[in-house]
């Protein structure tokens, strides 16, 4: 039997009394969380951990298809976004380079998951302390990635929108911000990995890894707060600005609209009157809503969960609540490219043009669109908004 020379790193008691059953886990018989992890990665878990006994088979079995469908299911949706958007001429606007860039950062997202599946089958993080931070940092890349660029998608449907004729983001400003946005992901998904400030460690089942967030030091908490700020709650002000802003201007424009068709002694002025009896304002009101859900579905469980252990309430984080961020976040990776597809006319109209057997039906495209009046021209490249979901 191998000993320890610090066994106060590894936890409540040494590793040869998890292996051999201990009395935190007297009620169970299932041995502690970590027990069967090597001996040259026992360093990398955190003493919280330890106080849990090992998940039942089910939660393990449960987690493990669940991650093959997110896999398959994003892996599909996120490579057809990128297909269609890439290769549709009428599809190549600038303002559709973000849509093509948040397909990408799902797509890293869902590159990260056999890796959780390969841990999940030896019970412990395969490639120790470098596995666990090429994980993380995709994760982090990816995730960040992602919010923001919804964020920058929110202010571009606000300017296509409220101003259709000359306040357009052109190719040069979008792909500006499509740097912006890799660079937005680089202070709190890299300085953790060369452990500047931060640093990742294995969390929940001790298959995934994330940013330490149980360490009650100084760092450790000044790291969390800061990166809920930069991460969390600055996109989803942005995504609340701009899209309370849009609908702002959708419902006085609705209102100019109907007071003038009144003066007019019409029925309605309105471009899109007879291709939906719901009203442009309920529509953006919708989508909009959607996209703040999405977004608070998605990285909420992350930001409380790492708030609790910041603030000293880490003993209510358990294995399995700490892996329903985890799941969130991916899940809502694999909800993106379906999004898309009901939303965007033009989407759908390819995907039933080149890919007929999915069974998607565009009614009302016309291979004209974007030749119309400019209110036309606008609501069609935009899609309804709701495509730029989180």
């Amino acid at each position: 039997m191998h000993s320890f020379e610090s066994p106060a790193l590894l936890g409540p008691e040494p590793y040869a009394s998890f292996q051999n059953g201990s009395s935190l886990a007297s009620s169970s018989s299932l041995p502690n969380l970590g027990w069967n992890y090597p001996m040259e990665y026992q360093h990398m878990i955190h003493q919280h951990w330890r106080s849990f006994p090992v998940p039942q088979i089910y939660y393990q079995a449960f987690l493990f298809i669940g991650f093959v469908a997110m896999l398959l299911c994003s892996l599909f949706g996120n490579c057809l976004v990128l297909w269609i958007f890439s290769t549709s001429k009428n599809l190549r606007t600038p303002s559709n380079l973000l849509i093509i860039n948040l397909a990408v950062f799902d797509t890293i997202m869902a590159l990260n998951m056999p890796h959780y599946l390969i841990n999940a089958c030896l019970g412990y993080f395969w490639g120790g302390d470098l596995g666990c931070d090429v994980y993380a940092v995709i994760g982090g890349i990816s995730g960040q990635g992602a919010a923001v660029t919804n964020a920058f998608i929110a202010y571009d449907r606000y300017r296509t929108i409220s101003n259709p004729i000359d306040g357009r983001l052109n190719f040069p400003q979008i792909i500006i911000i499509v740097i912006l946005t890799w660079l937005w992901t680089t202070p709190f998904s890299v300085l953790p990995l060369f452990h500047i400030w931060g640093h990742y460690i294995p969390e929940g089942f001790l298959t995934s890894c994330s940013f330490d967030y149980l360490s009650q030091d100084d760092e450790t908490r000044y790291f969390v707060q800061s990166m809920f700020v930069w991460a969390y709650c600055t996109p989803m002000a942005i995504i609340c600005i701009y899209y309370t802003k849009l609908f702002l201007h959708v419902r006085d424009h609705e209102k100019m609209l109907a007071d003038q068709a009144k003066k007019m002694n019409v029925k309605s002025l309105s471009a899109n009157q007879n291709s939906s009896s719901m009203s442009v304002e309920i529509r953006i009101a919708k989508a909009a809503m959607i996209i703040y859900l999405m977004y608070i579905f998605s990285w909420t469980p992350y930001a409380t969960v790492a708030l609790m252990g910041t603030f000293n309430y880490g003993h209510m984080i358990t294995p399995f609540a700490s892996m329903i961020p985890c799941c969130c976040a991916k899940l809502v990776s694999c909800i993106d490219p379906w999004v898309y597809a009901a939303s965007h006319p033009k989407y759908r109209a390819e995907l039933e043009r080149r890919i007929p057997w999915l069974g998607v039906r565009e009614r009302n495209v016309s291979p004209s669109v974007t030749s119309g009046d400019n209110v036309s021209n606008a609501e069609s490249e935009t899609g309804t908004i709701s495509m730029s979901n989180c």
